[in-house]
């Protein structure tokens, strides 16, 4: 299940049903599945989308919309009924909310009342035993080229999959010389570039088909075959695409580059974890220190980071586990053992961990890791305010504090 709210809207009117698109499309915590713009079709578009929210607006015929609103509640009650107006009659606020209506906002709307009536409505989308829906989405990024990093993610994502009550996507952002699809021997259709190009008609059935699944059933978005088509690929775009794939799995894994692009910091950004792999070696502490210098400039990012030393054991001069953490001024979070011979056997035979060496050491303590990330996620979400996870987040990139109370409610 996904913290993401999938919405349909309908509304006659080509300049109000813009206008909402647009508010809406700037909002990471929801996702925009349908818009229609005559009433007596929207009945299908529910019936085919299965939105959580369906926003109705009344203005162009108030008699038929009232009744859509009727019909919809009845027909699928665990979709949330929002209707808008120009008008805030206290008659037809009343009808509205007798019909079915979980909310009524007066337009045009304010984006303050808009997130107030979407973190109310998602609150109330619950699963059948009342736990919140939520997406854990963890970056996975190097403190310097050959850590392991991709190594971490492919099979931290395969071991995920492993849980049938999971759905796993690996995305590829190490854009220029990734090698996620290497390692589970897969030659993909489709890349990240092909989907941020359809980035504005996307939708869950175009996702799907634009992603590979692996065996174990893992999901792979890898990055573009060609270096030209690197540029094409934008934080903004990415951004979209994240609130999707929130909204289609369980867990989102993201491969990032060494560069620390916009894209790459971006997805750190919208992360749940930020793993930072390294090993015990004079560069990696360095650039770990350096690291999260920088990240102490994002709000909020350096709090998300989790020390992993890969190939722990290695002994070649390494670095003390106790001198790394002094000189790091943080705790390592995950060790994953060494395990050069397993580890270079699976990758070029491009299989997971999971399925090659089950029983070996470094397996499962990948199995492990992702056990504690996945309860760990959990009770964040437990300890968490009411509300949809996200929503007072987003708020607060815009003017005018804590949302106001919507009109009529």
């Amino acid at each position: 299940m996904s913290n993401i709210l999938r919405l349909a809207i309908v509304d006659p009117s080509d300049g109000s049903r813009t206008t909402l698109k647009n508010i809406l499309l700037g909002m990471d915590f929801v996702w925009l599945e349908a818009e229609c713009s005559r009433f007596e079709f929207f009945a299908d578009v529910v019936a085919q989308t299965n939105p959580d929210i369906g926003i109705i607006n009344l203005d162009q015929d108030r008699e038929k919309a009232i009744k859509l609103v009727a019909s919809l509640h009845e027909s699928h009650p665990k979709c949330s009924i929002l209707v808008t107006s120009s008008s805030s009659d206290g008659q037809l606020i009343l009808q509205a909310m007798r019909s079915g209506a979980k909310e009524f906002l007066t337009s045009p709307i304010k984006v303050e009342d808009l997130v107030a009536a979407l973190e109310r409505v998602g609150h109330r989308s619950q699963t059948a035993d009342g736990v919140k829906r939520s997406t854990n989405v963890i970056a996975v990024c190097g403190a310097t080229g050959g850590v392991g990093s991709t190594s971490l993610a492919v099979n931290l994502g395969t071991s995920l999959a492993q849980n049938e009550a999971n759905s796993v996507v690996l995305v590829d952002l190490d854009l220029a010389l990734g090698d996620a699809d290497v390692f589970l021997d897969t030659i993909p259709d489709y890349t990240l570039v092909d989907v941020a190009q359809n980035i504005t008609r996307l939708d869950f059935q175009l996702l799907k088909r634009s992603l590979t699944k692996y065996a174990s059933g893992l999901y792979l978005l890898p990055r573009p075959v060609q270096l030209q088509d690197v540029p094409l690929i934008k934080p903004d775009d990415l951004q979209r695409i994240i609130g999707l794939l929130k909204a289609s799995f369980t867990h989102v894994i993201f491969d990032l580059s060494k560069s620390y692009t916009p894209v790459d910091m971006m997805a750190c950004k919208l992360a749940n974890h930020v793993l930072l792999v390294m090993q015990l070696d004079l560069p990696c502490l360095r650039n770990v220190v350096r690291l999260m210098q920088s990240f102490e400039e994002v709000e909020g990012l350096k709090d998300k980071v989790r020390i992993v030393v890969n190939r722990a054991g290695l002994d070649t001069g390494a670095i003390s586990m106790k001198k790394a953490q002094e000189t790091m001024g943080r705790e390592v979070f995950w060790q994953v053992p060494n395990d050069y011979r397993v580890m270079a056997e699976v990758r070029n035979n491009g299989v997971p961990l999971i399925e090659q060496a089950p029983t070996a050491k470094v397996t499962q303590s990948i199995i492990s890791l992702a056990d504690a990330l996945s309860t760990g996620a959990k009770q964040e979400e437990a300890a968490g305010t009411p509300g949809t996870p996200g929503i007072s987040r987003w708020l607060s990139f815009w003017p005018g504090g804590k949302p106001k109370k919507p009109a009529g409610t």
